[in-house]
């Protein structure tokens, strides 16, 4: 059947989408009647927020060690102009060089890990470039290329920082074991602070095994789930996790900023940890 497009617009991308002359003359861009531009904004809002804390707390370099807690924004540290701490991993391994913020050198991963999941790219696509902006909704674009093109390409990396994000957890977990001891560093003790990272850090690994590439990489290639039953166990384990991808990246998403403010406050004197036992 004819369609009046360009085989060249259809080979390069060209055209103009939805609203090709060769389709529908539909005059309205749309044809929900409810409020669905409210998702994308709320989701363009949060992610905002924790753009701008985030990037506010990383380049303060201050006020993220209280003894026995250090923000996981900060940790490890691996810089010289580290305060000193005994709460977590004090590594200077880069010297007296880097004159920056230490949390620059431990965020990209990260960081990276959660810019390039599939659901926050979901969620960003939608929220900041309206690609497209909800479902049934057609995007303002005339063209689209996908993940095809410089720097969208660059998103298959994302597996790769799946590794890099597994021993940054496994650092926090470090850290949490650590927030067991009182101001003076003696074991026994339980703050406020140490259910804050307790429940940061369980969301933090959950959301890490729910990624659809740790999925893939206990479970993908396998031609016969019978003769790899752990793998399959597992590959079932991560899968129901999987089904909760969207909710644990934003939950460990907050817990994360929470974690790093509650320190803030400890650092600033704001107020002290309340003793549990």
């Amino acid at each position: 059947m004819a369609t009046g497009t360009d085989p060249a617009d259809l080979a390069t991308g060209r055209g103009g989408g939805v609203h090709e002359a060769s389709r529908a003359a539909i005059a309205a861009r749309h044809l929900r009647t409810d409020r669905w531009w409210l998702a994308p904004a709320l989701t363009a809002a949060g992610l905002l927020a924790f753009v701008v804390y985030s990037t506010w707390r990383a380049f303060s370099n201050s006020d993220y060690y209280a003894a026995p807690y250090v923000s996981p924004f900060y940790s490890p540290c691996l810089a010289e102009n580290c305060v000193p701490m005994k709460a977590g991993p004090n590594w200077e391994i880069f010297g007296s060089w880097w004159g920056l913020s230490p949390a620059l050198l431990i965020l990209i991963f990260p960081l990276g890990f959660r810019l390039t999941c599939y659901y926050y790219r979901k969620a960003y696509y939608r929220g900041f470039w309206a690609s497209p902006p909800a479902c049934a909704v057609a995007e303002p674009h005339r063209k689209y290329t996908g993940e095809t093109r410089f720097p969208l390409v660059l998103q298959n990396i994302h597996r790769y920082f799946f590794y890099a994000a597994l021993p940054v957890a496994g650092i926090l977990t470090y850290d949490t074991v650590l927030a067991f001891r009182d101001a003076s560093y003696a074991w026994g003790h339980a703050g406020l602070g140490t259910v804050v990272f307790l429940v940061n850090i369980v969301l933090i690994w959950a959301y890490t095994f729910s990624c659809h590439s740790c999925r893939h990489i206990v479970g993908g290639r396998l031609r016969h789930f019978s003769r790899h039953p752990v793998r399959y166990r597992l590959w079932g384990l991560v899968g129901r996790l999987n089904d909760h991808h969207m909710l644990l990246a934003w939950t460990s998403l907050f817990s994360v900023a929470f974690a790093d403010f509650y320190v803030y406050l400890l650092a600033t004197g704001t107020f002290d940890d309340p003793r549990i036992f």
